[in-house]
């Protein structure tokens, strides 16, 4: 999730429904109390500080590349490809169909024209050998990865609210968003910080962005100051609400910002599982968003595969799953190691993983331009299928 205004058009519409039946089965939240907690931040919170307690030093190398593997294949990954079976399900519909002029622009923008212009630049700076441009892509991945993140604690934090019935006002809802921004600045030029420096990622050498030091010290200062003022407000609301806040949301949104982008780096685990939960949070959303599609019979026509398999809700998400973990293997592992291995390239230059690293890139920065459009205000898959019953 990323466009995370979205809770200003969908408190109207959850509101003027108000399906009791459903309030009453999920009772304000996607699943339930605990596991809602546990796949929007808590489960990290929990984990990092067992990671602390019982491994400060971290894991061998080897050790921790298995559990990234591990991790990778059955939750990151598929992450990345439920985007893109809810994006270009019925493309030809929300990009030259019924959806407002504006939505439909943002569809063919992010669906037609952003991958063409990765694959122009990632094709062209590998044809060139342009290996400084090229490897420039890994800090554009996580500039766009760091806005991600903070954009989706926010939405998730909204999303919460808004099932609770328990909102913020728009200067609130404005400062929330301004501290996002402020804490992935800073953190993204707190990468950066350390002037060209050389920096190892998938085969090839990326350089930091040479920023001015005190460009640098501005961004902790506003971060500081944002994060004091979004405390103040916090506390504001628990007084006048008498403890009522929308818990979960909160800790979503305040561990995604601190633990999750700004004190990633702690330790060394923590770079290997944060991903992890990345993704949980987004799964979580993304699955009570199929449940709820599947419910109502709009997950699309009925697929060749889909007709080899039990009909139903439960049997339509298992099949949603199975088919993103696929997709999500070949796109970050399965087809970027065959080419690497057939396609002649010049490895004393690109090194031994020049489409892996491109895949990568391309996966990484376009799966935020796809969330930009799915998951933002007046989007009416969202404002029909994340609350109903």
């Amino acid at each position: 999730m990323t466009d995370t205004t979205q809770a200003e058009i969908l408190v109207p519409s959850y509101a003027a429904a108000k399906p009791a039946r459903t309030a009453e089965r999920r009772a304000g939240y996607l699943f339930g109390p605990i596991l809602d907690f546990m796949l929007l931040g808590g489960g990290s919170v929990l984990t990092c500080l067992l990671i602390l307690l019982l491994l400060p030093k971290g894991i061998s190398t080897v050790q921790q590349a298995v559990l990234v593997t591990v991790l990778m294949t059955l939750i990151n990954q598929p992450h990345f490809a439920h985007s893109y079976q809810m994006f270009y399900r019925n493309f030809r519909d929300k990009a030259f169909g019924s959806y407002a002029p504006s939505l439909r622009y943002r569809y063919i923008f992010a669906g037609l024209i952003v991958p063409v212009l990765l694959i122009a630049f990632l094709t062209g700076t590998a044809v060139t050998g342009n290996v400084r441009a090229l490897a420039m892509g890994a800090n554009l991945m996580f500039l766009t990865v760091g806005w991600h993140y903070v954009k989706q604690g926010y939405g998730i934090l909204m999303v919460d609210s808004v099932q609770k019935r328990q909102f913020f006002s728009d200067g609130a809802k404005k400062l929330l968003r301004i501290n996002g921004y402020a804490c992935w600045g800073m953190a993204w030029l707190g990468a950066n910080h350390e002037i060209a420096k050389p920096n190892p990622y998938l085969g090839l050498t990326y350089f930091s962005i040479p920023f001015p030091s005190f460009v640098y010290y501005a961004a902790i200062a506003f971060a500081v100051a944002t994060s004091a003022a979004v405390v103040w407000v916090l506390a504001a609301r628990f007084r006048k609400s008498k403890g009522a806040l929308p818990w979960n949301g909160v800790v979503a949104y305040l561990t995604t910002l601190y633990l999750w982008v700004i004190f990633v780096q702690i330790n060394p685990l923590f770079l290997a599982v944060i991903p992890t939960f990345h993704s949980l949070q987004y799964l979580a959303v993304v699955w009570r968003y199929q449940l709820n599609a599947g419910a109502k019979g709009a997950t699309g026509s009925r697929s060749f595969l889909s007709g080899l398999w039990p009909s139903g809700v439960l049997p339509s998400l298992a099949m949603f799953i199975g088919i993103g973990t696929f997709l999500g293997f070949v796109g970050f592992m399965g087809a970027p190691r065959v080419l690497d291995a057939v396609f002649p390239y010049d490895k004393h230059v690109f090194g031994p993983s020049l489409f892996l690293f491109a895949f990568y890139i391309f996966i990484n920065v376009h799966h935020y331009f796809l969330d930009n459009v799915m998951w933002r205000r007046g989007n009416p898959d969202v404002v029909q299928h994340i609350f109903s019953r």
